[in-house]
């Protein structure tokens, strides 16, 4: 397999069937599926990162999928609309569960090496709001395994080629129709065109637009942000989740594995504080041995509550409780639960055999992105989405935890199968797309000589995050988020006088987070605005003016769209409900 296309520069624009921007879980498994739906077919992978870097790399706890008897895909099918308030579109969700255990099983078959019990059977643990235990796990590398597999998978595809390490920076769009993108190789400073019969986003997140997320630096919403300036409707932005076990200088998550496995949450009385709240007291069922395992919204909620109540600790980072694993003892935590220890003892300097973990909510997952079909179709000809980056919807108004890696297996799977059928009929690219790619070659061209600016993409950037968690944070309010959407625009206009002190070609990291700062802004100002005009809480959307749920006015989805002056609008199309109407989230009870 080629890693990367020769300079083409002499002959003009690289050209391929189908393009997928991004090269983690759902990007890897797009590839694979165009190249085993339509084997004639070229595919490229255009990649920021090398993928095994991609940030799939990263998650620890599992990915969920009926596998034991006792489990069923009904129950995964009401875990998962449950748990995301009743705004999941259920005929989505019913194809995810149904498709989830057949990509985990294939996994296997390519090499992911899932924790096994005694008897060799695959090991699954009890993640939060699921009421049985099928998360598959490898120890709590999960994602790094997974992703392993995939990408070896991957090399058997001779037609798949990658771009390693090149940032695509706009989506090339005629009459209706993608033609592919343009980007910049880092190692070179080359401004290219990528021509595609179909174009997949598969960037992930966009967690960057914070200050604490256990979001990786590259995490910073470039899918998003693509498909809405060309044309593509997001949706249910203001939805975004809270973990509530990110270490708190960092970020860095302590995976929910580790309450999964019988740790507890600690306030400063060191009391487990989430048996005072609506979270499920303990019960003789064996999933819902402790109230950690409740879903991740509740979870950073009852923080903010324990917060206001003084039983918090106060630190330089903010205030934090304390995660206690110290009763699990040293064998399951070096068996399950290693990496944990790792993390620990490397960021934190303490020992979870022997001390206590403080931790703090921190923003972790996107449940809004790019619209999408159950096909992964975005809105525009020719473009599709996938993964964190998508919004298909199967998450609702808050994620359970461990539906995210087998999301992008299923969904990037099937986005693939839909780019390779579209790819196969599709016209060639537009000769008139060669004027928009060189308007895009010149404002970059412009952007690395300014230096006249007096504005830095630092300072921007920091103030961004900070009115991203004044405004739109786990509470919301009214004046709060009008601050905030005010405070980005103002931002907006200052980021074109943004300045830029490196102007050389080679691997400009300043040119990428100047690039990446426009990015997150666009998302940032969809974010607030769509939280702004949902007058309502629901899952991880919590109005402190607006506190209860209101299906009467907003079971229905939200879609922000950029109109061409820049200017926004958003419409609600109604929540697909097949076979379970809105009820009560209940949980242990």
């Amino acid at each position: 397999m080629r890693t990367t296309a020769p300079d083409v520069s002499a002959s003009g624009p690289l050209s391929y069937d189908v393009v997928i921007v991004g090269g983690g879980a759902a990007g890897l498994r797009a590839a694979i599926a165009v190249a085993e739906t339509a084997p004639a077919l070229s595919v490229a992978i255009v990649s920021k990162v090398y993928p095994m870097r991609s940030h799939t790399v990263s998650a620890e706890g599992g990915a969920a999928a009926v596998i034991k008897d006792v489990d069923s895909l009904d129950e995964h099918f009401r875990d998962t609309v449950s748990g995301g308030d009743w705004l999941c579109d259920q005929d989505a969700v019913e194809f995810f569960v149904e498709e989830a255990p057949k990509e985990l099983l294939r996994l296997e078959h390519w090499g992911c090496p899932w924790s096994r019990e005694p008897d060799g059977h695959v090991a699954v643990r009890p993640f939060g709001g699921m009421k049985q235990q099928r998360t598959w796990f490898a120890a709590d590398k999960t994602g790094f395994h997974l992703l392993h597999a995939l990408f070896q998978t991957s090399l058997k595809h001779q037609q798949i080629v990658r771009h390693d390490e090149w940032f695509a920076t706009k989506l090339l769009v005629d009459d209706g129709r993608v033609g592919g993108v343009a980007g910049i190789e880092l190692a070179t400073g080359r401004i290219e065109t990528i021509a595609a019969k179909a174009v997949i986003l598969c960037t992930g997140g966009c967690g960057r637009v914070y200050p604490f997320t256990t979001n990786a630096n590259i995490k910073t919403g470039d899918g998003m942000a693509l498909a809405y300036r060309a044309g593509g409707p997001l949706k249910d932005m203001e939805f975004v989740q809270y973990h509530p076990t990110g270490l708190p200088f960092t970020g860095i998550l302590i995976t929910e594995a580790a309450r999964a496995e019988g740790g507890w949450l600690l306030n400063r009385d060191g009391y487990r504080y989430l048996q005072d709240y609506d979270l499920g007291k303990p019960e003789p069922h064996p999933v819902f041995k402790s109230m950690e395992l409740g879903p991740r919204d509740r979870l950073s909620q009852a923080f903010v509550k324990e917060m206001e109540k003084g039983r918090t600790i106060p630190t330089s980072y903010g205030p934090i409780v304390h995660l206690d694993l110290r009763h699990l003892g040293e064998q399951t935590i070096d068996t399950k639960l290693p990496f944990v220890r790792e993390l620990c003892r490397d960021y934190e300097r303490i020992d979870p055999v022997r001390e206590l973990i403080p931790v703090r909510p921190v923003v972790h997952y996107m449940m809004g992105g790019v619209h999408t079909d159950i096909d992964g179709a975005a809105g525009v000809a020719g473009l599709y989405a996938a993964g964190e980056t998508a919004c298909v919807s199967i998450n609702g108004a808050n994620r359970l935890g461990s539906n995210s890696l087998p999301e992008c297996l299923v969904f990037g799977a099937r986005a693939g199968e839909a780019a390779a059928s579209h790819a196969a009929s599709a016209p060639g690219p537009a000769a008139s797309l060669a004027a928009q790619a060189a308007d895009e070659r010149r404002r970059l061209e412009e952007l690395l000589r300014r230096d006249g600016g007096r504005e830095r993409v630092s300072t921007l950037r920091q103030e961004m995050q900070a009115a991203m968690e004044a405004g739109a944070g786990i509470y919301r309010s009214r004046d709060d988020l009008v601050k905030s959407v005010d405070r980005v625009h103002e931002l907006q206009d200052r980021f074109r006088s943004v300045r830029l002190t490196d102007h050389s070609l080679t691997f400009n990291t300043e040119l990428i987070a100047a690039l990446e700062l426009e990015f997150m802004l666009e998302v940032a100002g969809s974010i607030l605005h769509s939280a702004l005009m949902r007058e309502e809480s629901r899952g991880a959307h919590q109005r402190v003016d607006f506190p209860r749920r209101d299906d009467e006015q907003f079971l229905a989805h939200s879609l922000i769209c950029r109109n061409d002056d820049g200017s926004w609008r958003i419409e609600y199309p109604p929540v697909t409900i097949t076979r379970w109407p809105p009820g009560e989230r209940v949980y242990g009870r």
